[in-house]
């Protein structure tokens, strides 16, 4: 018998997350406050975050341990299986083999709740009684939500407006585990509000979304904002998928010559990565690990490696990361968990290491790669993940060209089933392919910052 998905017992459930910052060979420069210029210390970030995870954004030690109860809601739906991709390698008649780790079976449908949980439980345990944040395609949001509901925290989500439109059962989730959901730019805040001055008909950005969350979070003691992706402490709570795969592959009997995640923020990427690039850095095993962004948002393959702000009102810390500027709109395509301006200062950190390679990927091969492994292996996936699939079909016909027999391994970060819509459109005709020029890009970058350029 074949095996396709390897399984791991609830006991197996790591008990630490492992961070990445141990084992680089150098740390990325540090966050910058956005007023002085200088670094930033704790005193600076305790009106969003819990000292916990202060610590954690800070920390250069090896293992974090994940606390009981994290681990005790984790194992609804932890260890996430290992399926081994046989349908689609024969379809791709390639010598390769591909595995991936399927994310979608967490109540959320997404890899989001393995940081949402650990971020509601550290905020409530700091008598935090409320949560902002913000959504793009509305994975974060409904994860948020969920934690939210879990630890008895309120929750606010402020939503990119093109995405609150496009995935109204994304917001109905939301809802239904007790979150308010508003459409950003919105009029509920000031730096909504002069977006919408300036341009009425806005169809938002992240960007907008982080600037609303924030501005909400610092005018409540009993407020804390929550993100979902970009900063060291999220990419590491999402570290145990690696660290499952890791044993999973051990159990397969192979080692991914060949890791592939999609990238908007950095959480899912690294989360499926980390683990295995840590062993890379400690000279344990080689592979290569591919980050796949959309070339309409290709802040890695066309962005600039600068400081930057994290949001469009310039209310958060300057972090170095490639970035299209934190100005940057872009266009409504349907994965709207990869539209951000900017990449997680660590996976940024990494490309300019060479430790990782980067590449853009147009909307239509995606949407025709997503349909593919759809029909072969019968999982719909998200929109964002698709980047990640068309990523792995491409290495796999490489591997065909080549006569080699790698081994392929990527994260399928989330089902699509509140995605339809998207789907639809795609087998309508009605979506394009968009595709930034070089001034295009130039004229986005003009705005960067002077501080710590």
């Amino acid at each position: 018998m074949e095996t396709v998905k390897y399984l791991l017992s609830e006991d197996r459930l790591p008990e630490s997350w492992y961070n990445i910052a141990a084992d680089l060979p150098s740390l990325p420069p540090p966050p910058l406050h956005p007023a002085t210029g200088q670094p930033i210390g704790p005193a600076d970030l305790a009106p969003l975050f819990p000292m916990e995870l202060i610590k954690q954004e800070v920390s250069t030690e090896r293992t974090i341990p994940i606390p009981d109860e994290v681990r005790a809601i984790y194992r609804q739906w932890r260890p996430t299986p290992l399926f081994r991709a046989r349908r689609l390698e024969r379809a791709l008649d390639t010598p390769a083999r591909i595995y991936y780790k399927y994310e979608g079976v967490s109540p959320a449908g997404s890899h989001k709740p393995n940081t949402a949980v650990a971020q509601a439980y550290y905020n409530k345990i700091e008598g935090v009684r409320r949560l902002v944040t913000e959504t793009g395609a509305g994975q974060w949001g409904s994860s948020l939500a969920f934690a939210g509901a879990l630890f008895g925290l309120e929750v606010e989500v402020f939503m990119v407006k093109v995405s609150y439109n496009q995935k109204p059962y994304r917001r109905a989730l939301m809802e239904t585990y007790g979150a308010r959901v508003i459409a950003s730019p919105s009029t509920e805040t000031a730096s909504g509000r002069a977006i919408l001055a300036e341009h009425p008909d806005s169809t938002g950005s992240l960007g907008i979304a982080i600037s609303e969350a924030v501005e909400v979070a610092a005018q409540r003691d009993d407020t804390r904002y929550a993100l979902g992706s970009v900063l060291n402490h999220v990419l590491l709570h999402q570290t145990v998928i690696g660290q499952e795969a890791m044993i999973q592959m051990e159990m397969a009997g192979d080692y991914p010559d060949v890791v592939v995640g999609c990238t908007g923020g950095g959480s899912n990427f690294a989360g499926i990565a980390f683990p295995f690039i840590g062993a890379k850095l400690r000279g344990e095993r080689p592979l290569r690990v591919v980050a796949v962004e959309p070339a309409a948002c290709p802040s890695l393959t066309k962005g600039k490696y600068a400081y930057d702000y994290g949001d469009t009102a310039h209310l958060t810390p300057l972090v170095k990361m490639h970035t299209l500027g934190s100005t940057f709109v872009p266009p409504g395509i349907h994965a709207g968990g990869l539209r951000y301006h900017g990449m997680a200062p660590l996976v940024s950190h990494l490309l300019e290491l060479g430790v990782i390679e980067a590449i853009a990927i147009q909307q239509l091969e995606t949407f025709a790669a997503g349909v593919q492994f759809a029909r072969l292996e019968g999982i719909l996936p998200a929109p964002e993940a698709n980047h990640a699939i068309a990523g792995v079909i491409r290495e796999a016909l490489r591997c065909k060209e080549e006569g080699k027999s790698e081994v392929i391994l990527f994260n399928l970060c989330g089902h699509g089933h509140f995605d339809l819509q998207a789907y639809m459109d795609y087998q309508a005709g009605k979506l394009r392919d968009y595709e930034y020029s070089d001034a295009e890009v130039a004229m986005a970058l003009a705005g960067l910052p002077s501080v710590g350029a």
